[in-house]
């Protein structure tokens, strides 16, 4: 992130966690269904 101004660091921060949280929520519901 060297070069990009700190709001664009955090809204890609900010993607990661949203992406991991939804894989997340979809493994404990598969595991729910099975």
């Amino acid at each position: 992130t060297a070069g990009k101004p700190p709001k664009v660091a955090l809204v890609a921060i900010m993607r990661k966690l949203i992406t991991a949280l939804n894989a997340m929520i979809r493994n404990k519901q598969k595991w729910a269904l099975a």
